[in-house]
């Protein structure tokens, strides 16, 4: 992981800066962006894999969502995309920051439980942000004066209390190109069957092993 450096840039306090603000809207004509229906956690995590699949390190995670949206779920799947086994990922609120090894380094922020501004800088935020690491970051609408301004945006609403929506939006060129990349993918994938396993024909016992 980078080392801490002794000095940080000076960073705004307030997030009335529009340029730094989260985008709430839907997709415009204008702008390119990826809209689902997540049908089921599964689902969830599936489009986190088409996400982290596409990931060379360096990229920044905006996750946006209520308590239980899926934030977590998709982060899941973003790490298996990295090639961190899934069921390592865990929610980072009471210790805000877990860190996990794949072919990219990929660090998981919790900044719900943070209040100011200097509790964010206090975690190291802002020597994540600048290096070779992904960054996936949840409730990061708390502070959006932190964030950079290249980032990929990804907002999960509850629908019903299995579906969620999720609304994926690019801000800067890097993450503009990444996500022509996810839609493109994901246009593939969600239409692409689960694979399971065959069913054992009928009267036949499984071997004893």
């Amino acid at each position: 992981m980078p080392s801490r450096p002794s000095s940080r840039p000076s960073r705004p306090t307030t997030g009335t800066d529009q340029g730094t603000r989260l985008s709430k809207a839907s997709c415009r004509p204008s702008v390119e962006c990826l809209e689902s229906i997540l049908s089921s956690r599964s689902q969830t995590e599936r489009l986190g894999h088409v996400i982290g699949s596409l990931l060379t390190g360096g990229e920044v995670l905006a996750l946006i969502g209520s308590l239980g949206a899926g934030k977590t779920a998709l982060v899941r799947g973003i790490a298996a995309g990295l090639d961190v086994p899934p069921e390592s990922v865990s929610s980072p609120t009471f210790v805000l920051a877990h860190e996990y090894h794949g072919r990219v380094p990929l660090v998981h922020i919790d900044l719900y439980r943070l209040r100011t501004g200097a509790e964010a800088e206090s975690i190291g935020l802002n020597d994540y942000l600048d290096g070779s690491i992904v960054v996936a970051i949840e409730w990061a609408d708390r502070f959006p004066e932190w964030l950079p301004a290249d980032r990929l945006e990804v907002q999960l609403a509850h629908r019903t209390p299995t579906t969620r929506s999720a609304l994926v939006t690019a801000q800067g060129s890097r993450s503009s190109l990444l996500l022509t990349r996810i839609v493109r993918a994901w246009q593939v994938v969600r239409h692409t069957p689960v694979s399971r396993k065959p069913a054992r024909p009928a009267g036949r016992k499984a071997p004893v092993r």
